[in-house]
């Protein structure tokens, strides 16, 4: 070898040398050599997750609840269609909603994949939606709607669930109520059933037999008697509302407001004309509207058992409005069989939850593209014409319909005038609680947003609502005057604490108690 290349290799030989103690002077080590790690490894801070099998139970790696990548167990899965969730059992019998779901729906339809339900938020442990969190806690959240004769069993000294349920899933006596008597029945010759008309059932939902819905000359059917019960939308309004639940002990067959209070048309999950904004279930919408006042109940457009509409398309609403009147280029001004011809588009635009379920707003009202322009909500119009304004759509109407069509809602200027504490929605308020014309969810929403400003004539609006022959109104009336005067409230608030409806019991004690 020549003498020259010798010191070059030794230079070679130092860097290489020098190299290592620098890193290791830099590290404290020199980094081994690298080796696979796993994806459970990247979870704890690329939120990625992976779903495995492994000798017939399922499974997922993803960070927990300390943040630490860790593999779960997946034990069981709720939902079905649009989309599928999985329940990871953790301590304290926690079964929590993982945050990755599966997309059930057809791949031609974008279906068929895994998704984020929260794709916009970078959720961490510790935050209440983070799937260990308490709004993914199933027993909390949503067991009670997606199974049968849920108990809770919630211990508060040790932060821990014990839950029951006789059905894992929706069964029959989630909305029939306990059905032993009506096995029992079942099981009894011709003559002794014949004795029991009820069946055994605890509770009929018979409100729509012999009943017709009748056009007589006008294109507009009306119900041929008049309903005087709310029996069916009370059972459905158990898990088709927004609401809270103070008890588990409340089945099919009893006041649902003995066990829930329901969420009123609020700032934040409605929009001032009661539009849907937030997830807010259907109920809330559906007392709004023109179809509930004309006695309209959920059974008479879908079939409960399958859950599928009585009839498809503007056919389910061909059952009450005539077609060659409503379904007509006159009336929707669209071309026939357009996405802009069908019903819903304008009278029940939908709003997309948890990122694949468009739910249709049932509170069932023309278009005021109008109030789009003085209030800011939004409009059905400009769901499908995105190049267009509010004031071009306002003109639109304006055109088709010279005389204006108000629309069977009628609060929203009042109470877009309580958000913004103007003094002139104290009357406009005390106006909408005494007009017996308004559906009761508006009467009560109109007593909760004026208990704010509390003006004179809104308080004496809610002091009459104390006798309202509807329980929503009492129980708004009761909790709106919580910080009345005491002696106002000493004088007309024990009459409710014997209510027979427990909500209004509940809303007097507390306002009493100040």
């Amino acid at each position: 070898m020549p003498l020259r290349i010798v010191p070059a290799i030794l230079l070679v030989l130092l860097l290489v040398v020098a190299g290592g103690a620098i890193r290791w002077w830099m590290t404290g080590d020199e980094s081994p050599p690298p080796a696979f790690a796993g994806s459970a490894a990247c979870a704890g801070c690329h939120a990625a997750a992976r779903f495995h099998q492994q000798d017939g139970r399922y499974f997922v790696d993803a960070s927990g609840a300390d943040g630490k990548a860790a593999t779960f167990e997946l034990r069981y899965s709720f939902g079905l269609y649009p989309l599928q969730q999985y329940l990871v059992p953790l301590p304290g019998g926690r079964l929590q909603a993982f945050g990755i779901a599966w997309d059930s729906r057809p791949a031609a339809a974008g279906g068929q994949r895994w998704f984020d339900l929260y794709p916009d938020q970078k959720l961490l442990p510790g935050q209440p939606l983070h799937w260990t969190g308490i709004d993914q806690a199933w027993n909390y959240q949503c067991a009670d709607c997606h199974s049968t004769d849920l108990r809770k069993n919630y211990d508060a000294a040790t932060r821990s669930y014990a839950s029951k349920w006789s059905e894992i899933s929706v069964g029959c006596e989630a909305c029939h109520g306990p059905a032993s008597n009506h096995v029992s029945w079942a099981q009894q010759g011709r003559l002794r059933r014949a004795r029991d008309p009820a069946r055994g059932l605890v509770v009929a939902l018979d409100e729509r037999q012999g009943v017709s819905w009748n056009r007589g000359d006008g294109p507009t059917a009306a119900r041929s008697v008049p309903a005087t019960t709310s029996r069916e939308i009370g059972v459905c309004a158990r898990c088709h509302a927004r609401r809270g639940q103070f008890t588990d002990t409340v089945n099919a067959g009893s006041d649902w407001l003995d066990g829930f209070r329901p969420a009123l048309i609020e700032p934040g999950l409605y929009h001032v004309d009661g539009q849907q904004r937030e997830e807010v279930y259907t109920w809330g919408s559906f007392m709004q509207s023109r179809m509930h006042a004309a006695g309209v109940s959920c059974a008479d457009c879908h079939e409960p058992h399958s859950g599928s509409l009585r009839a498809a398309g503007n056919a389910v609403c061909a059952q009450c409005h005539a077609p060659a009147t409503f379904d007509a280029s006159s009336h929707h001004h669209h071309e026939p069989g357009s996405p802009g011809s069908r019903c819903v588009a304008c009278h029940m635009p939908a709003t997309t939850y948890m990122v694949v379920d468009p739910r249709h707003d049932h509170s069932l009202r023309i278009p005021r593209p109008d109030q789009s322009v003085s209030l800011g909500t939004p409009n059905a119009c400009g769901n499908c014409h995105d190049g267009h304004d509010a004031r071009w759509a306002a003109a639109a109407i304006a055109g088709w319909y010279p005389q204006r069509k108000p629309g069977f809602q009628a609060f929203a200027a009042t109470f877009a005038a309580a958000d913004r504490g103007d003094p002139a929605a104290d009357a406009a308020l005390a106006a909408l609680v005494t007009d017996a014309a308004q559906p009761a969810i508006v009467r009560a929403s109109a007593i909760a947003r004026g208990a704010r400003s509390g003006g004179p004539q809104w308080q004496a609006a809610s002091v009459a609502a104390l006798g309202d022959g509807d329980a929503l109104v009492r129980t708004a009336a009761a909790e709106g005057l919580r910080s009345a005067d005491p002696a106002l409230r000493a004088e007309q608030l024990p009459k409710l604490l014997a209510d027979p409806v427990r909500l209004v019991r509940m809303a007097a004690a507390r306002s009493l108690a100040g």
